[in-house]
């Protein structure tokens, strides 16, 4: 049968027919010229040829075949790429093989429904999704991909020193569980924010997993994109991979972020609002002063949690003093990654509109000693936002799948007080230990009192005195043997805090020495660990090359993790690492990743994908490693999924279900509970502004297989009918009606203040709370802006309030003062009076420096 092909190549006719085990038998032969074995050999397709080539890794013989035979079309036997020598191009073949070949028994990946094929009619208010896409959502059995089109190994083209990035857009691309929701969720990529990173983040993870995948993408879009977000990576020089990897990171969880609903606890909360933390790794979040019966409550909490984390500590936890917050997931702290080093950490992915996140240049500067951890705990200056204006709570696919929380607690060695902060990380930068370090970590003695503090000494439980004797006498012929265990234990030891890194006591009012423990409140679905291989000081700059051996399978975080914690899956299998290879000031990054169809390891470097054993990626210096949970049972239970869908037994209800947590049931270890609330208001009706794209949002599940997952899972809520909600739509036209009826008197209040010509008065008002209004009026932002606050203009002289120098401030009118006064209440009072003469104000200034000068005679 004649080939049909995706691209206009003449030779395509001469190809044979091809079998899957013809291929996978010749791929484990050898070259026929110089008997050289895979991986990377080449098969000639000329109809009736078998022979068998090395590539240009070794001496090329199947070009040579080619050009003495005239045979044009020949078949990696790694990859599986077909290559044209006379066109000097790619091609693809697209044809039925037979009930031999795979091509028979494989499926495609399931699209994102469109729109126009999805959704039918029904009332006005009334949603209905048809079950006809529901087969392909719900197959949870890993798809046997076509080996001769294997999916998402397809290169990236170097665009002007950008290795750093292809190596990040690699190994970020085969993180499934990201990856399947820009695939398979792709109509929930929506977004209003400039400049549509994720949008153009599709595309390009869309294009490397296309089944007719091209030699290499040019991901000119999306590195346009980063250029506008930060000027760093602007220009062709080269930048730090781990930084572009944040800097994605960030503005997809801003552009994708929502909203989250829950019902508001106020036993749970916790009064002091926005959090402003300094560049201290670690701060100490102090509550003000609030009353009496809440403080107790929520210090009992504190004293329950500290108990639990550390059962054998022999101080006792002061319950005097005022008490320190747990932030929860996602709540007003949100710290992107968790250091030991003295280095300024970003610090939250949710940046101010406007706002560009300060990134150091390449490579991440590191701290000069080891384990010197952060500096002295410090107060964080807080401040109380309007009672009615509640911290916002918001989540994305990047929280989902990369965000952990880990607990630290510091004790005063003088006063025996205890602080607790609870902290989101999205990556963890650990430290690279040396010899000394590496003996303190094993010492019998170092390892008791992990143990009793509660810190990391299971970690090296199983090993004795005598297996990190032979180790270290090995060090010194080979190196350090440093594992990345040994950096995770290196972390979360505990810190001594004295000297210039003293702790800060705020019941002491003083500088005191300290200890500091850290311990994993909850692990995320995929972890993220940096390693800081580079150290830069006052005049260069140097890298640290030791080589540290991680596990590709395994990796157990047990030890680490906080004895309250509910997290069930400690263990995880490497997904991908980054490499640099090279010096601090200059060098060459590439990416070993496994793909998630066949279970194989390439190399991706720039344009070229190879595949390599796993010794080869054992032997990598790692500087980014990307480990996912690994859960057998997650496992089984989709395969029991799939075969109770199958099983198609007649029922009288369907059910709705989110899309995107079925997303998460298929790629997470630990999906959790169901959780519809992305397509459903709090009305348990489905908001107006998502009815035009319900479909994007949820699929139908049969009887059978929703009683399963719910029984399994719990959560909710049941859906059977999805409808329009009309009480949503009625506060959203009154809310229109306000907006417009507040801007209208604005506008007409501020003309009048403009045709003034010499107002007795003018009233200033913050432009912050002012642009917060804007925003609610014109419809970006749903929330009316609370109360105003003219607290960061103003400033006291004297006892009285006037406008700070420099103040972000505006200018209106009494009337329109008093108006959003009426609606919002707030201040304080801020006023300007324009009629005082130049004479009098200088005169004014001269009273007062004669003043000052008096008090300090």
């Amino acid at each position: 049968m004649p080939p049909v092909s995706s691209c206009d190549c003449p030779h395509l006719d001469c190809v044979g027919e091809i079998t899957k085990e013809e291929l996978i038998q010749k791929s484990h032969g050898q070259c026929q010229d110089c008997k050289v074995g895979g991986p990377n050999l080449w098969a000639c397709l000329e109809n009736g040829c078998a022979y068998v080539g090395c590539g240009e890794s070794h001496a090329d013989h199947s070009t040579v075949h080619s050009q003495e035979t005239r045979h044009n079309l020949t078949v990696n036997l790694t990859t599986l790429r077909v290559w044209c020598y006379a066109c000097g191009k790619e091609v693809f073949l697209e044809r039925k093989l037979g009930p031999h070949s795979l091509h028979a028994n494989s499926k495609p990946l399931p699209s994102p429904q469109k729109a126009d094929q999805v959704r039918a009619p029904g009332s006005p208010t009334s949603l209905r999704v048809p079950l006809n896409g529901a087969c392909e959502d719900l197959d949870m059995e890993t798809e046997e991909e076509d080996d001769l089109r294997a999916r998402g190994l397809t290169g990236l083209k170097n665009i002007g020193n950008t290795c750093y990035m292809n190596a990040a857009l690699q190994a970020l691309s085969n993180c499934p569980p990201l990856t399947q929701f820009f695939l398979e969720c792709g109509g929930l990529v929506r977004t209003d924010k400039k400049p549509a990173l994720c949008k153009s983040y599709q595309k390009l993870v869309s294009d490397l997993w296309h089944k007719n995948r091209p030699s290499y993408v040019v991901p000119t879009n999306l590195f346009q994109g980063i250029k506008a977000i930060n000027p760093m990576f602007r220009g062709y020089s080269q930048q730090d991979s781990q930084e572009f990897l944040r800097c994605l990171m960030d503005q997809l969880h801003e552009e994708l972020k929502e909203l989250v609903a829950e019902p508001y606890d106020q036993s749970n909360s916790i009064t002091g609002g926005n959090v402003l933390m300094d560049n201290t790794n670690e701060a100490e979040m102090l509550i003000p002063e609030q009353d009496e019966i809440q403080a107790n409550r929520e210090w009992q909490k504190e004293k329950n949690m500290i108990n639990d984390l550390y059962p054998d500590m022999d101080k006792d936890v002061d319950t005097t003093t005022e008490t320190t917050p747990i932030i929860s997931s996602q709540g007003a702290i949100k710290v992107q990654s968790i250091q030991m080093s003295n280095t300024t950490r970003p610090q939250s992915p949710v940046p101010m509109e406007g706002h560009i996140p300060k990134m150091s240049s390449s490579p991440p500067k590191a701290a000069s000693g080891w384990p010197s951890l952060n500096p002295a705990h410090k107060k964080v200056t807080t401040f109380s936002p309007p009672k009615n204006k509640r911290q916002k709570k918001y989540r994305s696919v990047i929280s989902d799948v990369f965000d952990g929380t880990i607990v630290s607690s510091v004790q005063c060695l003088t006063c025996d007080r205890v602080s607790v902060t609870l902290e989101n990380f999205q990556d963890i930068s650990l430290p690279i230990p040396g010899k000394e370090d590496l003996a303190k970590l094993h010492s019998s003695t170092h390892q008791t009192s992990l143990v009793k503090a509660g810190s990391c000494g299971e970690a090296y439980a199983p090993q004795g005195w005598i297996a990190f004797v032979m180790e270290y006498i090995k060090s010194w012929f080979w190196g350090p043997v440093v594992t990345l265990q040994d950096c995770l234990a290196a972390f979360f030891a505990r810190d001594e805090l004295k000297g210039d890194n003293m702790y800060s006591c705020e019941k002491c009012k003083k500088l005191r020495n300290g200890v500091k423990f850290c311990k994993v409140q909850s692990l995320p679905e995929i972890l993220c660990i940096h390693l800081k291989r580079f150290r830069h000081e006052l005049m260069f700059s140097t890298k640290i090359s030791t080589h540290v051996s991680f596990p590709l399978e395994g990796l157990d975080l047990q030890p680490f993790l906080a004895k309250d914690s509910s997290t069930q899956t400690t263990n995880y299998d490497l997904l991908s690492v980054i490499c640099h290879h090279g010096t601090a000031s200059s060098g060459h990054y590439i990416a070993y990743c496994r793909n998630d169809l066949n279970n194989l390891w390439y190399e991706f470097d720039d344009q070229s994908v190879t595949e390599v054993s796993e010794s080869c990626v054992q032997n990598a210096e790692a500087y980014v490693l990307f480990y996912k949970k690994s859960n057998e049972d997650a496992v089984k239970e989709r395969r029991r999924v799939s075969g109770l869908f199958n099983i198609m037994e007649p029922s009288l209800l369907q059910f709705y279900i989110s899309r995107q947590w079925l997303n998460k049931f298929k790629t997470f270890a630990e999906p959790g509970p169901i959780s519809n609330d992305d397509f459903l208001c709090s009305h348990g009706g489905v908001p107006p502004n998502k009815a035009t794209f319900i479909d994007d949002l949820v699929v139908m599940l049969p009887q059978n297989v929703w009683d399963h997952l719910y029984s399994r899972y719990g959560g909710g809520p049941a859906v059977n009918h999805l409808y329009v909600c009309h009480t949503c739509q009625i506060e959203i036209e009154k809310l229109e009606k306000r907006r417009k009826s507040e801007l209208d008197m604005f506008v007409r209040l501020n003309k009048a203040f403009q045709e003034e010509e010499s107002p007795v008065v003018i009233y200033c008002i913050s432009m912050q709370w002012f642009r917060d209004w804007e925003g609610f009026v014109k419809g970006k932002d749903n929330d009316p802006p609370g109360p105003i606050d003219n607290s960061k203009i103003a400033v006291n002289k004297n006892g009285y309030l006037t406008l700070k120098q420099g103040a972000d401030s505006g200018q209106i009118s009494e009337e329109t003062w008093n108006f959003l006064h009426s609606i919002y209440g707030g201040g304080p009072l801020l006023t300007v009076r324009p009629n005082i003469s130049h004479q009098e104000s200088e005169s004014s200034q001269s009273e007062e420096k004669i003043e000052v000068e008096t008090r300090s005679v």
